[in-house]
């Protein structure tokens, strides 16, 4: 077996590759986006390089220059741990012990020649709500820009050493679902105050719900992981990609006296229209999905972000604005079935018991796996969000 370094475009090419190989016989793969893969790696896409982030990519080849793994290793500076920590992500591999290790033991060896001194994986190179953790219960077809693998791969990223850092839940239900009486109890309490309020988004007003966004989600998520925040700028972008694709009465804003207090953001399942596209985003299938988003309906949405600023949390705020939302998406919008949300980390407990309370059922985990090089070490799981050692285990990003 040797490594190649992905450096020309047929390497790149061979790199995609690898993973259409490896699930050619597996019905629930929906292939990603060949540019949500290449832009990671791209300089002028990814902040992360911008800011002084290194990387390497190899495609593992047999004796017979046969590809049959794949792997990124990668240092992120804002990934602020205890110890320093790379990451690997990105991971392929046929049902082979020693072909895993080979590429582990590759990514080892570069990670420390840089200074680390343990790796998490499989992780993105970038922020958490893509390509984030191994999926290892639910392997069901995959939300847009999940993680999806085999089952083996566990036993793969166990064998070696890798250690549970910690598990990423999904929730889901059946649209039509009544929810909990203590839904409707603490909506009903909050309601007798004229002066909250709901409004669902509106693109014709896309940058006032982009401000009421940010300003959100700053006060609810700046305080995990150092204090990031997010410009307001950023979040007009965001939402102006995300535009065309957004289905205005899926998206909910809660505010006090004018005052946003609480964010509801969902999208519909994009991979029920990316997963007939065979890799490809180009000009032709950007017109098809423009024409599926109005003429085909999708069944499935899911949960993006949920949150409410400090000042209101514990009031009945999340029951509030989950109830005003639910009213018009069951009864306006049946053409909805399921609901799934992103993965909420275990470390946060608070928002498990939301979705807990929520949803009805756990849809699928991943876990972050984190392997220290010094095998002497004691090894410790995520800190729990809110506890005295919250900060020293995250990495700047939002904590989901």
């Amino acid at each position: 077996m040797r490594l190649l370094e992905v450096k020309t475009p047929e390497d790149k090419k061979l790199f995609l590759q690898v993973a259409i190989d490896i699930y050619k016989d597996d019905p629930n793969w929906i292939r990603p986006l060949d540019k949500d893969i290449e832009d990671v790696f791209d300089p002028e896409k990814n902040k992360f390089i911008k800011r002084g982030g290194q990387y390497i990519r190899w495609v593992l080849m047999n004796d017979s220059e046969k590809p049959i793994g794949r792997i990124a290793a990668f240092v992120n500076k804002a990934y602020k741990q205890v110890q320093p920590t790379g990451g690997i992500g990105f991971f392929e591999c046929i049902n082979k012990h020693v072909a895993a290790r080979f590429m582990l033991d590759a990514s080892k060896q570069w990670l420390t020649e840089l200074g680390m001194e343990a790796m998490d994986g499989p992780i993105n190179f970038g922020e958490r709500d893509k390509w984030w953790g191994l999926l290892t219960e639910g392997f069901s077809p995959p939300l847009y820009c999940m993680n999806y693998n085999p089952p083996y791969y566990k036993d793969l990223f166990e064998d070696y050493g890798f250690q549970l850092y910690f598990n990423q839940v999904c929730f889901g239900l059946n649209v039509e679902d009544r929810l909990t009486d203590r839904f409707y109890e603490r909506h009903h309490m909050v309601s007798q105050d004229p002066n909250y309020r709901v409004e669902h988004f509106k693109k014709s007003k896309l940058e006032k719900y982009a401000k009421d966004f940010n300003y959100v989600y700053n006060k609810a998520w700046a305080g995990h992981g150092g204090g990031k925040t997010m410009e307001e700028a950023q979040s007009i972008r965001m939402f102006k990609t995300m535009k065309p694709v957004i289905d205005d009465r899926l998206n909910w804003f809660a505010y006090y006296k004018d005052e946003p207090v609480a964010i509801y953001i969902n999208l519909p399942d994009l991979n029920q229209y990316f997963k007939k596209m065979n890799g490809a985003f180009g000009i032709a299938e950007k017109a098809k999905l423009l024409w599926a988003t109005k003429f085909v309906k999708c069944d499935k949405f899911v949960g993006l972000v949920f949150g409410v600023i400090p000042e209101f949390q514990g009031k009945g705020v999340d029951s509030y604005l989950i109830v005003e939302a639910a009213d018009v998406i069951q009864n306006q919008m049946k053409h909805y079935k399921d609901y799934e949300m992103q993965w909420i980390g275990d470390f946060n407990p608070k928002m498990i018991n939301i979705a807990e309370n929520l949803c009805h059922n756990r849809t699928r985990n991943l876990v972050t796996y984190r392997y220290l090089f010094d095998r002497s070490l004691p090894f410790e799981r995520h800190p729990v969000v809110g506890s005295k050692s919250s900060t020293a285990g995250t990495d700047g990003q939002v904590v989901k």
